[in-house]
């Protein structure tokens, strides 16, 4: 420390230095356990950057799942304004994500041959974590379950994530609140299948857009609806994107067709309605 920054420092009177019985930053975020666990297979620098990169995610997914699920009961008591700023949040977690991409493409096919062999059947495919946000989405498909069997307690969390209401189911239920017009088969459908384009929620939504100052709470809904749609989306095309720099159209560690797979997925929408109704305003 230079002599001008330790009389800035000594000038801070109130600066605490006694932490014998105090709690530190350190001890609140629990940094020994975290900073300690990037723990390489390998002797390659860069596999680092692949378990950072990777542990960053999930903790980002985590903070998602945990204002997606709050955002849900908000909307379902009827507190839309509340549920906008969760909703917000999300989508400013979704901007660093994408970004994360940005890091990790800076890992060439040759570095990260290197390390590959050492994950095993490992993969971001077994994320249970982007399982729960597809899920919060409306996107659920019972073959993945079978990957979490053997833990039960995991298991058990995404089953029970799996028979709950996404954050579409509760928004469509809004607007049947609101009187428009949802055919009945719809608000009672079996919510553990992936959500599938309805007439009636089409027209609902057209009557939203069309009626802006009457229908403004649920116009600024599916506004937020759209943001994360449209966030994920461009998640799912900087995965598929690092993914084909990285290993071109090998098969992915988990087994599935890498490339192929993640391209496929980009053609799903979990919002169809609040897409379709761009062209027909």
């Amino acid at each position: 420390m230079t002599d001008s920054s330790n009389k800035t420092f000594q000038s801070e009177k109130g600066i605490h230095t006694d932490f014998m019985e105090k709690m530190t930053y350190g001890d609140y975020l629990q940094l020994d356990p975290l900073l300690s666990s990037q723990k390489r297979l390998s002797s390659h620098h860069d596999e680092m950057l692949f378990i950072i990169i990777h542990q960053v995610s999930e903790l980002w997914l985590k903070l998602i799942i945990h204002e997606m699920q709050a955002a849900i009961k908000k909307i379902q008591a009827n507190e839309l304004q509340a549920s906008y700023k969760m909703l917000a949040r999300v989508s400013k977690i979704q901007s660093q994500i994408i970004q994360a991409w940005d890091v990790l493409s800076t890992l060439t096919p040759a570095e990260y041959m290197q390390f590959r062999d050492k994950l095993g059947n490992a993969s971001g495919f077994q994320s249970y974590q982007y399982r729960l946000v597809e899920f919060v989405l409306g996107y659920k498909t019972p073959f993945i379950l079978k990957i979490y069997q053997k833990d039960k307690e995991l298991h058990q969390i995404l089953m029970d994530a799996y028979h709950a209401p996404g954050l579409y189911d509760v928004a469509i239920q809004s607007l049947d609140k609101a009187g428009l017009p949802i055919d009945k088969g719809v608000l009672d459908r079996d919510i553990s299948k992936t959500y599938q384009q309805n007439a009636s929620v089409e027209q609902a939504w057209l009557q939203v857009y069309q009626n802006v100052d009457r229908y403004w709470d649920l116009y600024q809904l599916a506004e937020k609806l759209v943001d994360i749609e449209d966030w994920f989306q461009q998640w799912r095309f900087r995965h598929m994107k690092t993914v084909e720099r990285i290993i071109g159209h090998k098969t992915g560690t988990g087994g599935s067709s890498g490339v192929s797979y993640l391209k496929k997925v980009l053609e799903h929408y979990f919002f169809p309605e609040l897409w379709e109704i761009r062209t027909k305003l």
